[in-house]
């Protein structure tokens, strides 16, 4: 007659019971049979890495970066070169010669009309332009969270103000305020501020105004997560045990609201590349000499038919970056929250 493990039959069966339902509760049993546990971020990423698109469009937003970090440093190197005008490349018909330009020197053409380097300003402009959009951003999610976790948190007339705040907001007609705005707040800025005039207020008012008409999208779905938190039992044991408003704002609601806060950071910045690339377009944020993908594509629509390469690559470049982002940013919300369908 065989021997049973210590415990008896039950034991036997709670233990395989155990094994059995070990991947469903983030858990895995290993080669020795021991069962070693799954955090949420190791559940999270693998959730990620299951996703093809998802990890397409991280690699892609990857290169941007990469890309977006070395084109200053290879500007300044003089390895990119996007002012020098090269005129005995341009035809009489100010188009580059031979349609496009395209040589060793300057492997996706030259730019008509003026002749400079279009890999050299496309490359920097993509740094500008992930760099305004990147700062815009931040500032976005920063005001967004810190005013939905108040609303969220208080259950008084900070909750009303923020949401009658939220809708004056969003009522607003925001292309229209950023053209009517331009002329004044970059006097502001230059005068009030002490902002160099040029380049540096364009972009600083680029990225106030992206950040001011922004937050509200973040608020409200910060809100909705702190609306479900404040009623769980470590809220409760904080105010218990004294913790001030400082602190069950910032330490105990704030680490978990990580996952919602990433998300909407990796939605809003595609939005936020086609915004600028929109407004340099209506001429209110950076001009030329200093190239953006906007302000790019702006001067290669008068030449789409005479060199239409020019045209495509920015065309294209935006494109792409916008769709990758937003394929992270749905991944991410996927592999975060499993429950949420794409």
């Amino acid at each position: 007659m065989s021997s049973l493990p210590p415990g008896g039959f039950m034991a036997e069966v709670t233990a395989n019971e155990i094994e059995l339902g070990a991947s469903d509760r983030g858990a895995a049993p290993s080669r020795s049979g021991a069962i070693v546990s799954r955090t949420p971020a190791s559940l999270a990423w693998a959730r990620f890495r299951a996703d093809r698109k998802t990890l397409i469009g991280a690699i892609i937003v990857a290169i941007y970066v990469i890309l977006a970090i070395l084109a200053p440093i290879l500007v300044a190197a003089h390895v990119l070169d996007p002012y020098t005008a090269h005129s005995d490349l341009i035809d009489s018909e100010s188009l580059p010669t031979g349609g496009t330009g395209v040589s060793w020197a300057h492997p996706l053409g030259v730019e008509p009309g003026i002749g400079r380097d279009t890999l050299s300003r496309v490359g920097y402009g993509l740094a500008i332009s992930l760099f305004i959009s990147s700062v815009a951003a931040v500032l976005t999610v920063v005001i967004g969270v810190i005013l939905g976790i108040i609303a969220g948190m208080s259950r008084s007339w900070a909750d009303t103000l923020i949401g009658r705040l939220v809708d004056l907001v969003l009522s607003f007609p925001q292309t229209l305020m950023l053209l009517a705005l331009s002329g004044v707040v970059v006097g502001v800025l230059t005068g009030t501020l002490k902002i160099p005039a040029g380049d540096p207020a364009q972009a600083t008012y680029v990225i106030v105004v992206l950040a001011v008409f922004g937050w509200p999208s973040v608020t409200r779905v910060v809100r909705g997560q702190v609306l479900s938190l404040r009623e769980r039992e470590f809220i409760d044991a904080a105010r218990l045990l004294g913790a001030s408003r400082t602190r069950l704002y910032f330490t105990e609601v704030l680490p978990n609201l990580w996952a919602p806060i990433l998300v909407q950071f990796t939605l809003i910045l595609p939005a936020y590349v086609s915004a600028e690339a929109a407004l340099s377009y209506l001429g209110v944020s950076i001009n030329p000499p200093t190239p953006t993908l906007g302000n790019i594509l702006k001067s290669s629509l008068q030449y789409a038919q005479g060199d239409f390469l020019y045209f495509i690559v920015p065309a294209f470049l935006l494109v792409l970056i916008v769709v990758s982002f937003n394929l992270l940013g749905d991944g991410l919300r996927d592999a975060l929250d499993p429950k949420t369908n794409r």
